[in-house]
């Protein structure tokens, strides 16, 4: 599994876990860092920044 999946996968537990043990504001606050943190990150480079990790990934997908 690539690193990438791994995160995804953990996300979704932890969102799971979040949504079945805490209250249901707090629980969706949780779920909604644990998506839309990264996402707000990606968003923050730089259009290079961006290139080279699309690079990276691409790369990695022909191994």
């Amino acid at each position: 599994m690539s690193p990438l999946g791994k995160y995804y996968l953990g996300a979704g537990v932890a969102s799971l876990f979040a949504i079945w043990l805490l209250p249901s504001l707090l629980a969706w606050l949780v779920v909604l860092g644990l998506l839309g943190g990264p996402i707000a990150v990606y968003f923050m480079l730089d259009e290079s920044q961006r290139a080279r990790l699309k690079r990276i990934r691409r790369r990695q997908i022909g191994r």
